[in-house]
């Protein structure tokens, strides 16, 4: 749920990584149609919390992210934008990567997908990607975000660049950190591409049987070549 101007920062606790349990935010098109700066308080000097500071540091991210990417984006910067102090960025939302979940509307916080994805045993990884991927999916309200993240990626070279560098330091890297192995972005990155596939052929372009098997079947098919993918 998205918080008012004056409520605190929207904690990362709140966001589960299961199915059902959404990340509050606004729509991912908005990150590059969202408009430009105009009427932004640049250049008029840091104001305090207002009405809709939240939603000005909402804005002035979606622009940045498109804008630089999200490596070169700052909090600072943000604030510029914005015309608050940095100090309020960090009030409502605590982190650059919590910034990120909020404005890209991500139904699951990526860092507690990839602490999950990593709990447990190196030859169970394949079956624990599967289930929360999937999962997330299945959620309606996931499966409808995830489905307007798709199409704006594919359809925005600058969300698509957002996406991949935010989710590359969220999930790839630590997951890669956990493989331990020489090639291990590689690794991560064919298990993605399988995950990916499967995902837009259930509920994307809804092609049968992909689209009517049981949950529970895909995931049991899935499992083994995407451990093959990490550790095979």
């Amino acid at each position: 749920m998205t918080k008012s101007a004056t409520d605190g920062p929207s904690p990362a606790g709140r966001r589960t990584a299961a199915a059902g349990t959404p990340a509050s935010g606004t729509g991912t098109a908005g990150a590059v149609e969202g408009g430009g700066s105009a009427g932004r308080g640049v250049g008029k000097g840091r104001r305090p919390g207002g009405p809709d500071t939240r939603g000005e540091i909402l804005r002035a991210a979606r622009d940045s992210f498109a804008d630089k990417g999200f490596t070169a984006t700052s909090i600072r910067a943000i604030a510029r934008e914005a015309g608050v102090d940095a100090a309020l960025v960090h009030h409502y939302f605590g982190s650059k990567d919590e910034l990120f979940i909020e404005s890209m509307a991500l139904p699951v916080d990526p860092r507690q997908v990839a602490a999950q994805i990593m709990d447990g045993p190196a030859d169970e990884l394949g079956r624990r990607i599967a289930t929360v991927f999937l999962g997330v999916w299945e959620s309606p309200d996931g499966q409808q975000r995830m489905k307007a993240i798709i199409r704006s990626v594919v359809s925005s070279d600058a969300v698509a660049r957002i996406m991949r560098e935010g989710m590359g330091q969220m999930i790839i890297q630590p997951v890669s950190r956990f493989l331990d192995t020489p090639d291990a972005h590689l690794r991560v990155g064919l298990a993605a591409t399988q995950l990916i596939g499967v995902a837009m052929a259930r509920y994307l372009i809804e092609l049968e049987p992909i689209a009517s098997a049981e949950l529970g079947t895909l995931i049991d098919r899935l499992a083994p070549v995407l451990q093959h993918h990490l550790t095979g």
